[in-house]
């Protein structure tokens, strides 16, 4: 299988490791929560498990350079993803018999052990883009990439709320399984990207170039901002579901909302943001994004407090309305992450950043839960947004990143 030798074959295979990636962040950030919501789960206890599982996923950098640094020929990104998803499929088996409301602990444990080897598996797919891409190719493949990975939420995000409402849970567990694990068969007829003959040459050279990374102060720009600039919808992508229920919505309603609207509007936004990305340049579109999204969460969290209570169709209009300035922004903030990335540490570097995007989904989550069992959800919501836009002047302070079709007069 030679998918690597057209431009289509690489969008498809990093589209469906994308895909497997977005399964089980769908179960576990939306499905899992609105069910433990419906069960009666707190607020907080849902969001303090976000928070968790976030962890390794922010510190995902702190192993990224052994990725780097083991590659051989028979070792390559192709081993440490199948590898990885072989880890996340075995964590998930005993989700067949054991209660999440009662075992909660258990449930944390396994899960836990889930997200390391989830990240470990993104540190290597995003390791072999950049390897295998120029920085121009990179807003095409974000937008694909992320068409993948919300396929793959919605199909265990709010198709699983759907399904569950027909099927057992054990058949929304086997296909949680298969879904994350399917892509390992599709890599394993892929030749080796890369090898690397002279250890020693390499590993100089790799940390030759941390070096000069770590002090590249476009770095340390990238990293505040990936830590802040997503915190409007990085805890609104934990709460919404809690949030429904509490405003009366069943988990059926939840799940086709989540797996239509919601989905659907951010595929549209990825595309969107990759097209306008390539056009405009990473710099300038996530400065966009990100301001749409704090205007409509803004307006949801207004609708939230001065709206009536219980179902209000505003409240699904406005979350659809966010769901395309997150397909936008995750779409261009990849390629702006990607183009400040040396392609010799693009594990560390990369995943460092990344980390950091992860960190704030971490501690936003978990703030927000906390303001919304003292305050409500509309100052959670606002408090996150303000947080967002004061990350914007960070980003102004980089340099152009990359040529963009309107400077190639196209």
């Amino acid at each position: 299988m030679k998918l690597f030798e057209t431009v289509t074959g690489r969008k498809v295979l990093f589209g469906s490791l994308y895909f497997s990636e977005g399964a089980p962040i769908g179960f576990i950030w939306l499905a899992l929560p609105t069910q433990l919501r419906s069960a009666g789960v707190p607020v907080e206890q849902i969001t303090w498990l976000a928070a968790i599982l976030v962890l390794p996923w922010t510190f995902k950098f702190a192993w990224a350079p052994v990725i780097d640094a083991v590659q051989t020929s028979s070792w390559t990104h192709r081993q440490w993803i199948i590898a990885a998803q072989s880890v996340m499929g075995s964590t998930l088996i005993p989700l067949f018999w054991i209660n999440p409301v009662d075992q909660f602990g258990i449930l944390a444990a396994l899960l836990l052990v889930h997200a390391c080897a989830a990240a470990t598996q993104d540190v290597a797919i995003d390791a072999m883009c950049i390897s295998m891409t120029e920085p121009e190719e990179r807003a095409a493949y974000n937008a694909w990439m992320q068409v993948g990975m919300l396929l793959g939420r919605a199909s265990m995000g709010g198709g699983a709320l759907i399904i569950g409402q027909y099927l057992s849970r054990e058949w929304v567990i086997a296909l949680l399984i298969l879904s994350t694990t399917f892509s390992m068969f599709l890599i394993s007829a892929v030749p080796n990207s890369r090898s690397r003959s002279d250890r020693n040459s390499a590993t100089r050279e790799m940390m030759r170039s941390l070096k000069l990374a770590v002090t590249d102060f476009r770095t340390w720009l990238g990293l505040i901002f990936a830590f802040t600039g997503g915190a409007a919808f990085k805890s609104l992508e934990v709460i919404y579901g809690p949030f429904l229920v509490d405003r009366g919505y069943s988990e059926l309603t939840i799940g086709w909302f989540s797996f239509g609207p919601m989905i659907g509007f951010m595929v549209a936004g990825a595309l969107l943001g990759g097209w306008l990305t390539a056009r405009h340049g990473s710099k300038v579109c996530v400065q966009w994004f990100l301001i749409s999204i704090a205007v409509t969460v803004t307006l949801l969290a207004g609708v939230a407090y001065w709206g009536q209570s219980g179902r209000n169709a505003w409240l699904l209009v406005l979350l659809a309305a966010t769901a395309v300035g997150i397909g936008a922004f995750t779409a261009s903030s990849y390629t702006l992450f990607m183009n400040l990335t040396r392609p010799e540490i693009a594990a560390t570097q990369f995943s460092a950043m990344m980390g950091a995007t992860n960190g704030c989904e971490s501690w936003s989550s978990y703030v927000s839960g906390r303001i919304t069992a003292s305050h409500g959800y509309p100052a959670a919501m606002l408090a996150m947004c303000l947080i967002s836009l004061v990350a914007i002047p960070v980003i102004r302070m980089l340099p152009p990143l990359e040529r963009t079709q309107i400077d190639e007069g196209e």
